[in-house]
């Protein structure tokens, strides 16, 4: 997978996917709270793999497709995290 400067939240494509349907509108048909579909649909929570499951049966989507983009945001946002340096394991222990 080719790494995208700063990715937008998985979040933002789904709002385009979404079009007109309303939030509470499309939170009863994906069995979910309000709540946690304004989350995703605002970049406070993540596409986890069931929801990737509920949006590629409400949308006719592939599931991998929402998986991989929520995969590319979040490797792109920890790789500008700063970490502690890790050296490599020791080939023999």
């Amino acid at each position: 997978m080719t790494q995208m400067f700063n990715p937008p939240h998985p979040g933002k494509a789904l709002r385009e996917y979404l079009g007109d349907i309303d939030v509470t509108t499309a939170a009863k048909c994906l069995h979910v709270s309000r709540t946690t579909l304004s989350r995703i649909l605002n970049g406070a929570a993540g596409i986890s793999a069931d929801m990737s499951l509920r949006l590629s049966d409400a949308l006719g989507t592939h599931a991998g497709f929402w998986y991989d983009l929520q995969a590319g945001y979040d490797m792109w946002q920890a790789s500008h995290k700063k970490r502690p340096k890790i050296e490599r394991f020791d080939a023999a222990a």
